[in-house]
């Protein structure tokens, strides 16, 4: 929505994909200007080169033993041609180069940049009797098991809230909502699996597993939120909650109009979706994803605690993610067979 590149020059309307583009990661505005000058000179026009600025206010900058480290991801999604989507994945069109100047230079450090501020003031709440109606409908149609309704929160804090307590927000930006399946009374401060002084809250004991038996399965529904506009993209993802292994995501395009067989005259059906998620899915069932075990880290075990991660991406009116304030958090339920 805002990247330079050839096909959208200095961010103007046009077509993004595919296309040469040139990112610069600095705290700095001289090193900035010397980099744009030197991709000049290379070829490469100012026009499609993007800053992404480092705020050094609030970062620890250097090369000791106490100062940050920086990660920067690519997170491409829903590709229309599949061929040239495993292509990208196994041969990333990309270069990167560290540069570090050969002399000392005065520092001219970026300030903070200006936020794109989230919310529009609308929000997803007048769903929220229909929800509450699609919730009954599940309910009845699997009235035989034993339920449990999956307590859903805030997963990533906002990442300046991140950077002032100290902890890993796992990649802290602006541009999504995150929710998971967690209790905040089942906190703890350090991932078992986290071999640092880095911490983040994490599920203890959610006592949530996937049996085979016919009968056990999880139904994850919600508002659509790129349907009722408060996303271009949004998706749930099941994960280990001992090692954080995600094993599949199904995305807003996979659950489009998945409600509407549970509220067949309700014309805000088309606002909702449900989607199972079981170890077997009855033929014919669409909307049913089959969750693997036996496979390693690609799968979840039997006995292997879970969770349920929701992401909702970039607001087409304000270009980053919506206000957790304007949406209507996602749901999930476990179903269990009745002894």
């Amino acid at each position: 929505m805002v990247i330079k590149t050839e096909g959208t020059p200095d961010g103007s309307s046009g077509n993004p994909f595919n296309q040469t583009t040139v990112i610069i990661i600095t705290a700095d505005r001289g090193i900035d200007q010397r980099i744009r000058a030197a991709a000049q000179s290379a070829g490469y026009s100012d026009n499609i080169t993007n800053t992404q600025v480092l705020p050094s206010v609030m970062l620890n900058m250097g090369l000791g033993n106490t100062s940050d480290t920086f990660a920067s991801f690519i997170r491409p999604a829903l590709f229309n041609d599949t061929q040239a989507g495993e292509n990208y994945i196994n041969n990333t069109p990309a270069t990167v180069f560290r540069i570090t100047p050969n002399n000392t230079t005065e520092l001219d450090p970026y300030d903070y940049p200006e936020l794109r501020v989230r919310g529009t003031g609308q929000t997803e709440f007048d769903l929220m009797d229909d929800l509450e109606e699609l919730r009954i409908a599940i309910l009845n149609k699997y009235n035989e098991s034993n339920v449990t309704e999956l307590p859903v929160s805030m997963w990533v804090p906002v990442g300046s809230d991140a950077l002032q307590r100290g902890i890993n927000a796992l990649g802290p930006d602006n541009d999504a909502a995150y929710l998971w399946t967690a209790n905040q009374t089942m906190f703890s401060p350090t991932p078992p699996f986290y071999n640092t002084s880095l911490y983040y809250p994490f599920l203890r004991d959610p006592a949530i597993t996937l049996g085979n038996d016919t009968g056990e399965f999880i139904i994850v529904y919600g508002v659509n939120h790129v349907a009722s506009g408060k996303a271009t993209y949004s998706n749930f993802a099941i994960y280990g909650a001992d090692v954080w292994n995600g094993v599949g995501a199904i995305t807003d395009e996979d659950f489009n109009g998945s409600a509407e067989e549970y509220l067949p005259d309700n014309p805000n059906a088309k606002y909702l979706y449900v989607y199972k998620l079981a170890r077997n899915c009855s033929e014919g069932d669409q909307y049913c994803y089959e969750v693997p075990y036996g496979v390693g880290v690609h799968g979840l075990e039997l006995d292997q605690p879970l969770f349920i991660g929701f992401r909702i991406y970039l607001e087409n009116t304000t270009k980053t993610g919506p206000s957790y304030s304007e949406i209507v958090y996602d749901r999930a339920i476990k179903f269990d067979p009745k002894n």
